[in-house]
């Protein structure tokens, strides 16, 4: 039996980035999903942005479990935003470095193993020797990309301006509360009264939809 991240038919291709952090993380079945969500239906498809997205928060994820620490609900999504986001501000990418380093992850090894949307594309096509979705088919992609982005920029902005406002209200004795150690974390989350599920924006995204049938 091949490998979970065996390129189709059990042919493996010169290994990539992304399929070595496969095997190395033991990220069985996680592979196949990557393919199924990329060449999923164009109103179900994750495009290669989202994938590597999720592959790094999923790497994100098994750092702080590895280290036996639980993240708690939706701080994956914002200790992922801050490290990656360009607009997050400095003070806020330290809280989040110093949250991971004292848990003991290795966060300059952390980022080094991040991929890219292109690793991702290279791990699709010439490893798994995927098929690219036609330009057609990617506009679906596309879209649920750009919103995310926008999505994610206005949160950066809405941690920016409550970051400075407190550090604002701290220096003027009208809020007792230490800004330099305070941990902020901004996210916004949808719940479905049918199914009674709930999910951050992105996550929600990502998969396309709830729990609904």
């Amino acid at each position: 039996m091949s490998d979970s991240h065996d390129s189709p038919g059990g042919k493996r291709g010169p290994e990539s980035k992304v399929s070595r952090l496969l095997r190395e993380r033991g990220f069985d079945g996680f592979g196949a999903e990557l393919e199924r969500r990329w060449t999923a239906e164009a109103d179900a498809r994750s495009s290669l942005r989202d994938l590597a997205d999720a592959f790094n928060r999923r790497l994100l994820r098994a750092a702080l479990a590895e280290r036996n620490e639980r993240a708690l609900d939706g701080e994956i999504e914002t200790l992922y935003r801050v490290l990656t986001d360009d607009d997050v501000s400095s003070g806020a990418r330290t809280k989040a470095v110093h949250r991971l380093e004292r848990t003991g992850v290795d966060v300059e090894r952390l980022e080094s193993d991040f991929v890219s949307h292109r690793a991702m594309r290279t791990y699709l096509t010439s490893y798994r020797g995927v098929t690219p979705p036609s330009e057609t088919d990617r506009d679906g992609g596309d879209l649920r990309e750009r919103r995310t982005e926008t999505i994610r920029r206005l949160l950066g902005r809405v941690e920016r301006v409550t970051e400075k406002s407190l550090s604002d209200l701290a220096a003027a004795d009208e809020l007792d509360i230490d800004p330099e150690t305070a941990e902020l974390y901004v996210d916004v989350r949808v719940h479905c009264p049918d199914c009674n599920s709930q999910y951050t924006v992105e996550d929600l995204i990502d998969r396309c939809g709830c729990d609904c049938d």
